[in-house]
């Protein structure tokens, strides 16, 4: 049991957000997981858990609790550490296919099993053994997502780590592409030179307000070999595979097209999870499937300090600040699919409306109204209809350029996932020291994992291939 000291119990507001992803209706977690190069000493881990990342946010030493008049709070505790660290114990000396499979096999049923509530949110398995991608070992991080986005928690674990290189130097990033800004003067003069701009994004704006509600509400995509549509998929086993992609020849692509990395990487998918159905079923390639893509709300590229995330006014707060883009997946046939980057130019296009849109703005303010008529219970079931009748979500997130090391274990390599979702496939993207990782999570038995990454590494070999080949692109038409 958890002991309490009442006479230091601290309450504070549980966010909007938090209490969305932690509802009857919808509850996400985040994994991430880190391989280290060198045999993980346990102790070492459990020291900078303790001595340097939880001290870092209260929420890390803090439940979840319901007031009198039903507003929740976080309400600070003792930690009993022993609850969150979990050390499997398996026989040394086995195969690294062994230890591959158990790996797989364990991190599917860690995604499934829920964090206990009556504790702080988030665990820490250590597996000490080497896999295909780790020589030493993995240290996996399971955290709920009531603690934060993946903004938040990737800044909170890269506050304690360092580069191996130099310890005494911040780990650098790639240099952040420039977030979209409405734009237009206050005087008369510019609002009327820009008075067609101004009607287009007013177009945009309420066209996808609307499909938004649609897609939550009443529009539900295809069954098809990626979308199962059955009620309680989030409550299935998943599987998760992962690939990795240099970020070098992502970026020819950006440069042939003149296009955003983002909009690479998701035409890539696009291109793959087409290619997957079509093998599957020949007239899925053709039906209508949409992915919710992932964005960071923030008026911010790069990650900034924990203490900085908690000042007031920040324009990097702690929390969840995400919206979704709903984009449709370009069908697959002759006219479309004769050039594979026209899957990259087609995201990229549909992306660069979107963004020219102040629906985001709108779906914000539709949530945080719902919220306050119907309760965050409502709002929450909303946000689970967004999930579960689209076909799939896509996060990126960027990550250090540099190697760095976890309390001295350097780290080969990194990626993460978002578990309990009800949706039958997920692709989250990283980028760590010019590679970006992707993890693929699928429902079990229900999507073909070997096929599949078969398909993204096909649509990746493709659409490179013909971005270094090919003098000139013609853009497809509108």
């Amino acid at each position: 049991m958890m002991k309490v000291k009442e006479e230091e119990t601290v309450f504070s507001p549980v966010s909007p957000g938090s209490q969305y992803l932690n509802s009857s209706a919808l509850s996400l977690t985040v994994v991430a997981v880190m391989e280290s190069e060198v045999p993980i000493d346990e102790s070492l881990v459990i020291h900078h858990m303790i001595d340097v990342i939880t001290p870092l946010n209260s929420r890390f030493s803090s439940v979840m609790v319901s007031g009198d008049d039903g507003s929740r709070k976080w309400k600070r505790v003792d930690v009993q550490y022993e609850d969150h660290f979990v050390i499997p114990n398996l026989e040394t000396g086995k195969s690294i296919e062994y230890y591959d499979e158990y790996t797989t096999e364990y991190i599917s049923k860690l995604a499934m099993e829920p964090l206990v509530q009556t504790r702080p949110l988030w665990e820490v398995h250590i597996m000490k053994y080497p896999t295909s991608n780790a020589a030493g070992g993995l240290i996996i991080f399971k955290l709920h997502h009531a603690l934060g986005d993946g903004y938040t928690l990737m800044g909170l674990v890269l506050s304690g780590l360092q580069r191996v290189d130099n310890p005494v130097l911040p780990l650098r990033f790639p240099s952040s592409e420039p977030k979209s800004k409405f734009r237009g003067g206050n005087s008369a003069r510019n609002f009327i030179k820009n008075t067609p701009r101004n009607l287009a994004r007013l177009m945009y704006t309420l066209s996808d307000f609307g499909w938004g509600i649609l897609k939550s509400k009443l529009m539900k995509d295809d069954e098809t070999p990626i979308r199962s549509g059955d009620d309680g998929v989030e409550f299935r086993p998943i599987v998760v595979k992962t690939m990795a992609f240099p970020l070098d020849s992502i970026k020819q692509i950006k440069d042939k097209l003149n296009v955003t990395i983002n909009d690479v990487i998701t035409g890539i998918i696009t291109m793959g999870t087409r290619l997957y159905m079509q093998g599957e079923s020949q007239e899925s390639s053709t039906t209508d499937c949409t992915a919710l893509v992932l964005l960071n709300t923030r008026a911010v590229g790069g990650y900034k300090s924990v203490s900085d995330m908690l000042k007031p006014n920040t324009d990097s707060p702690w929390g969840n600040h995400f919206a979704f883009l709903h984009v449709p997946l370009t069908k697959l046939n002759t006219s479309e699919g004769s050039n594979p980057l026209d899957f990259v130019w087609r995201v990229h296009q549909t992306i660069k409306k979107k963004r020219n849109s102040a629906s985001v703005l709108l779906t914000g303010r539709l949530l945080d109204t719902l919220r306050r008529i119907r309760g965050p219970e409502a709002t929450a079931e909303y946000i689970h209809g967004t999930l579960k009748n689209s076909s799939m979500a896509i996060s990126n997130m960027i990550g250090p350029m540099d190697q760095m090391a976890f309390a001295g274990h350097p780290i080969q390599g990194l990626y993460y996932f978002v578990a309990g979702a009800p949706q039958s496939l997920a692709v989250l993207i990283m980028s760590y020291m010019g590679n970006l990782r992707i993890a693929i999570a699928m429902e079990k038995d229900f999507i073909d994992a070997r096929k599949f990454t078969s398909c993204m590494d096909k649509a990746f070999q493709m659409i490179h291939k013909e971005a270094i080949s090919s003098p000139i692109f013609n853009k497809p038409a509108t």
